[in-house]
């Protein structure tokens, strides 16, 4: 909860995260590592757990993964909390080993979403897992969060559940399942858990464990900020404002109204004199009302009409989108069936002292012993290092960190980052002097925020860089300039590195910063991420111009040639994005052979639940305007043919891609790309010319209209 009222010119805060009175357990000492068996238990004298956290991946004492902040934090607030990882989900066995815990489960499905770590972009099962020793797969099972719930539901019927973790965060209302080729129910309705937790989770856990060692029950657990819950009805003192009010789908008007649930009361409805508990703006509607925000909630279309209706989907998925700035944010509300599932407004993000609180707890830093010598693949690459903030104000639809951790940016102080890199030096077996990374969600966003704090109170834009960077964005990157030369003076470092994703339409605009990053912290290669070459892709991706990447290719350049090094700028490329057609693709390859690049990796979009670019794939129009049914379509690449023909374009060198390519050219009408010439882009074939298939698989194609952890 917030500690003041709501005032449109000002961010909101909340109580400090350590100011809570500690429960009775913290009388036992921090555990070495969270037990994750009785005989720790005993060791450690506990009868119970208070708090047993189940995850889909292997147990790290790593500020990295998110059982273990969740698990050190709640230990931190004096509760007893012991570890379930990649349980055998086959029977409750492994749900019971630890006993029944005194306040609730907490459930999730590890660092990353269980379908993706599972499968590929093209729904193939992956052969291994880096959440696991060994890298082994088959150590967790589909849509993880629903299972470990429904087998901690048979172990102990009356526990609460408390969903958290990225699954469960990005799976808060109706999604598109790309598995399925569905829209599925909210994850909470198909787990039946209690409460979920989405985002960055500390502040909610807090509130959820206290309140509950308090007495209170967790049906009683409805006004806690960054939660979703299920209701059978609304609240009383309430303000019902239909989605519609807040980004109008035109045409809809003209049907019968797609928000209509069959025994959906309401007040227009209501006998003459009856109670009227819940304020309803109906549909439709093209007037200003007042309402008071804090008290107010938005109706989005119910998962059964956006199940059917793919445009009405992409209007919930937009306003969901724009109620994302926790500072103004309005609670949400879907009905499953006959019943309401409820998203409070996001969390407060944390402070510079609450995020080092966060990082000084007291974490091992290495998977729990019980692993031995195995390998744990996750862990080696993140083992030396450092996460310097949260957030990313970028804004890419094909990215869901923005709707988990937030669109502003929550940074460490220099003191507490330090410490964790002397951490490193003393804690991590067989260190080198190499900090791998000091980073993020994105490398260079530390400490870059609003300039003004009324205008971050009311700003809803979903990006910060996008069409242009922000006016009011602090863009001088002095802070991390410093923290870097700091870092490399801590004792026992030899080097440090940047590893994480660089903004570099941002880092353009300081030039003192890409001097300091290519002369000191790049190991040979600087990957980044420009992902398209052609401006009609890039702006269904909210991705700048090749302007920046060609400024920043200079920058980094003349300041290696100045550090005397040879030094690459190695560029990330989607494929098959909503938006990018067979002509972008063939564009991308003839740009990537000028300049010179033989990609051996390559990334095809995956339409990740929640994410913007999801909402256009199943849709086919953009969310990021105003939608109407009438609007034109936006191509999306989705039969295993043409993904594997724009992934193809990426590696227009590979033999094995050079028929489908040779096809796709005649096809185009660019014969002349087909030749051993210096510009040519696939060799002629040695055999048979290859007959023309239909367009993209199709007889006809509409073109779209060109455009200017929980922890």
């Amino acid at each position: 909860m917030c500690d003041r009222p709501y005032n449109r010119r000002m961010p909101l805060t909340a109580p400090n995260l350590f100011d809570y009175p500690k429960h009775w357990a913290a009388c036992f000492e921090p555990a070495p590592s969270l037990p994750m068996t009785r005989a720790e238990m005993d060791a450690l004298g506990w009868d119970a757990c208070d708090v047993i956290i189940v995850s889909g991946d292997a147990y790290v004492d790593h500020p990295s993964f998110g059982m273990a902040v969740m698990g050190r934090f709640l230990e931190a607030q004096g509760f007893r909390v012991g570890i379930i990882a990649q349980p055998d989900w086959h029977s409750t066995d492994a749900f019971t080993a630890l006993g029944r815990p005194t306040l609730f489960f907490g459930i999730t499905a590890g660092n990353m979403d269980s379908m993706i770590n599972r499968y590929t972009a093209d729904r193939r099962l992956r052969s291994d897992d880096a959440y696991t020793p060994g890298g082994v797969a088959g150590k967790r099972p589909d849509r993880a969060v629903i299972v470990y719930a429904q087998r901690c539901r048979e172990a102990y019927r009356d526990v609460p559940l408390v969903l958290g973790g990225i699954e469960a965060s990005l799976r808060r209302i109706a999604q598109y399942d790309y598995w399925s080729d569905q829209v599925r129910r909210s994850v909470l309705d198909d787990a039946a858990g209690d409460i979920l937790l989405y985002g960055n989770a500390e502040r909610a856990i807090a509130e959820v464990a206290h309140r509950l060692a308090r007495g209170e029950t967790v049906e009683h657990l409805t006004d806690i900020r960054g939660t979703a819950i299920i209701r059978r009805s609304l609240p009383a003192g309430w303000t019902e404002l239909d989605s519609t009010r807040i980004d109008w789908p035109k045409q809809v008007e003209a049907l019968p109204n797609p928000y209509e649930v069959e025994g959906d009361a309401r007040c227009a409805d209501a006998a003459p004199g009856a109670a009227q508990p819940v304020r309803v703006i109906p549909m439709p509607l093209h007037r200003q009302a007042a309402a008071a925000r804090e008290r107010t909630v938005i109706r989005l279309p119910s998962f059964e009409k956006v199940s059917k209706d793919a445009v009405l989907y992409a209007h919930a998925s937009r306003v969901l989108h724009q109620e994302s700035n926790p500072h103004n944010a309005r609670a949400l509300v879907q009905r499953h069936g006959t019943r309401e599932v409820w998203v409070n407004p996001p969390p407060i993000p944390l402070t510079t002292p609450e995020m080092d609180g966060v990082f000084a707890l007291p974490y091992q830093r290495r998977p729990h012993p019980a692993y031995g010598e195995a390998k744990i693949p996750a862990y080696e690459m993140i083992k030396t290092s450092v996460n310097i903030m949260r957030g990313c104000f970028g804004g890419c639809t094909f990215c869901s960190i923005t709707e988990h951790e937030g669109r502003v940016i929550q940074s460490r102080s220099e003191e507490s980052i330090l410490r964790e890199i002397e951490d490193i030096r003393d804690k991590v077996p067989g260190f080198t002097g190499v900090i791998s990374d000091l980073g993020g969600p994105t490398a260079n966003m530390y400490r870059l925020n609003c300039k003004d704090d009324a205008i971050q109170a009311s700003c809803r834009r979903l990006s910060c860089v996008y069409p242009t960077v922000c006016a009011n964005l602090e863009t001088s990157h002095k802070a991390t300039t410093e923290l870097y030369r700091k870092a490399r003076q801590v004792r026992g470092v030899k080097r440090v590195l940047i590893a994480s994703g660089l903004r570099y339409d941002l880092a353009v605009l300081d030039e003192e910063y890409v001097r300091e990053l290519v002369t000191h912290h790049v190991g040979g290669y600087l990957k980044i991420a420009p992902e398209h070459s052609e401006q009609r892709t890039l702006e269904k991706m909210m991705k700048p111009g090749m302007g920046s990447y060609y400024a920043f290719k200079r920058m980094f350049e003349r300041y290696t040639r100045e550090a005397g090094k040879e030094q690459y700028l190695i560029p990330y490329f989607i494929a098959a994005h909503p938006g990018c057609e067979d002509e972008d693709m063939l564009a991308l390859a003839l740009w990537l052979k000028e300049n010179g690049f033989r990609v051996d990796q390559v990334q095809t979009f995956y339409p990740s639940p929640m994410a913007l670019a999801t909402a256009m794939y199943h849709a086919e129009r953009n969310p990021l305007k105003k939608l109407r049914y009438k609007s034109a379509p936006v191509f999306s690449a989705k039969t295993r043919e043409q993904r594997r023909l724009h992934k193809a374009f990426l590696r227009y060198h590979d033999p094995e891609n050079h028929a489908l390519l040779r096809e796709a050219l005649l096809r185009l009408g660019r014969a002349d790309l087909i030749g051993g010439g210096e510009h040519q882009l696939v060799p002629a074939s040695r055999g048979k010319a290859p007959r023309r298939p239909p367009r993209n698989g199709r007889a006809r194609r509409t073109r779209p209209a060109r455009g200017g952890q929980w922890s």
